[in-house]
């Protein structure tokens, strides 16, 4: 870290304790006061232009957060009606599409493709429609040769469909997973043959009726769309113009993040697809040889990505990053809860965990958390940060009622997020979740997102940072 990036963060910090004295614990903010501080908090540390996210629980969208500019050039803000390119958390639409064709008898899940497309003249082994929707059909995903993608538009899916399909599978189908947009290209293009229109007006009418999901925006001229951004070594630029339809079941939509929240509480209601239908999406599918298909910790159904919160909860998901884009969509379906993070650049990130923090306060707490004060006379902390021995400057206090704090990043930490491309460099803030104060569990907004933090019987506090990286602190308390 630069020293003027070392004098910024110290005279952050500073500021910090000149404001504590107006602090009122005595108010007690709600679920959507503390996602809003978690949300713009994260926007302030990775540097993103823009933000939204919004939670859906049982029938209507219960909180919707905006946070920073869509438009940099005009200032105008994000706002509850911001398009942001959803990237392939469009896969989630093109797999209930396909499903509610299925249902309607329109399309055959365990058909091959090749017989339900006749145009397609592909030199493949028979590929299901279920195959490709697990990414187990052996097609390729992006390769070098694509690079230019982006640079046409395509009529239709049928169009787009001929950019690949004359290349060789990369395994037989069935047998191994590889991610592939390609194959939600093919599957569009399914839904387009079946439907007789284009796939995003079939979405639009048929799949998510009455909500703003439609082809992405981006490059329109739309007001409400978002511009779409990038970094170069910490620094905001400008994504190029990039046009979707080579793929818009792979990647191509857009929409607001109450829609897109708005759409998983209607894949949990019954509302897309019957329910019986959703059931047998979210069974994991295995390959040929017994093992799931999926990575990452997750198994993959019909298109969705399954697993589990960090409590156990049964958790479906679907991540998405392209050119100015990077979004989630994530489904407690026992609970009726639904949560949306979308953002107007691509950034490195751990997005569904992320989003299980912004949701967190609308949730039931955890069973188990430990019990622990704000502590507010900290001014050092200590601990490990991986294999890291790490130590620095803590500044704590009471906001509106929550238990906030800001610490210094460690070189380790610096080392390790200074490896994304975006701003890296902020102190790490620490929200805590407690209405009351205390600090039993917390959100630590860092360069890569909200990790889960929890305060430890032996009065240590720790969250998984990544899947490799664990931070584990101790805040020094003068006097006790």
């Amino acid at each position: 870290m630069s020293r003027i990036s070392s004098i910024a963060v110290l005279l952050a910090i500073l500021a910090f304790d000149a404001d504590a004295a107006s602090a009122r614990a005595e108010d007690s903010p709600d679920g959507g006061r503390i996602a809003q501080r978690l949300l713009d908090t994260l926007r302030e540390t990775n540097g993103v232009p823009g933000m939204a996210a919004a939670v859906w629980r049982d029938g209507r969208i219960i909180w919707d957060g905006a946070s920073g500019q869509r438009d940099l050039a005009s200032g105008a803000p994000v706002t509850r009606d911001t398009l942001f390119r959803l990237a392939s958390v469009s896969k989630v639409f093109t797999v209930a599409a396909v499903a509610r064709l299925a249902e309607q008898g329109r399309i055959d899940l365990d058909a091959p493709v090749q017989r339900q497309l006749p145009w397609l003249g592909a030199n493949w082994p028979a590929i299901t429609p279920r195959q490709l929707a697990a990414h187990v059909s052996g097609l390729p995903h992006y390769q070098p040769v694509d690079a230019t993608r982006g640079s046409r538009r395509y009529a239709t899916g049928r169009d787009a469909v001929a950019i690949f399909a004359g290349r060789d599978l990369l395994s037989p189908p069935g047998t191994a997973y590889s991610y592939s947009s390609w194959g939600y290209t093919l599957l569009g293009a399914m839904v387009e043959q079946a439907a007789g229109r284009s796939f995003p007006d079939h979405v639009a009418a048929e799949v998510a009726p009455g909500l703003a999901i439609r082809a992405d925006a981006t490059d329109s001229g739309d007001a409400h769309a978002a511009r779409a951004y990038g970094f170069d070594q910490g620094r905001v630029i400008e994504a190029p113009r990039h046009d979707y339809s080579y793929t818009w079941g792979g990647g191509g939509l857009g929409g607001t993040a109450s829609a897109v929240a708005a759409f998983g509480g209607r894949m949990i209601d019954g509302r897309v697809v019957r329910p019986e239908s959703f059931d047998a999406m979210l069974v994991p599918v295995r390959l040929a040889d017994g093992n799931l298909a999926g990575e990452d910790g997750y198994s993959v159904g019909f298109g969705w990505r399954i697993g589990v919160d960090s409590d156990g909860a049964a958790f479906v998901h679907h991540n998405g990053v392209t050119l100015g884009a990077r979004s989630t969509i994530g489904l407690w379906r026992g609970e009726r809860t639904a949560v949306s993070l979308l953002s107007n650049a691509s950034w490195v990130s751990r997005m569904e965990p992320t989003a299980q923090m912004i949701a967190a306060p609308f949730r039931a707490v955890p069973a188990g958390l430990v019990s622990a004060p704000c502590p507010r006379g900290a001014r050092r902390y200590s601990g490990t940060f991986g294999d890291s021995a790490v130590a620095g400057v803590v500044r704590f206090r009471l906001e509106q009622g929550l238990c906030i704090g800001i610490a210094e990043q460690h070189p380790a930490m610096r080392a390790y997020f200074g490896t994304a491309p975006q701003r890296t460099d902020a102190a790490l803030t620490i929200v805590g979740l407690d209405a009351r104060g205390g600090l039993a569990r917390a959100g630590l907004v860092n360069p890569f997102g909200i990790a889960d933090l929890r305060a430890q019987a032996d009065g240590s506090f720790a969250a998984d940072v990544t899947a490799t990286r664990r931070l584990v602190l101790r805040f020094d308390q003068p006097g006790r």
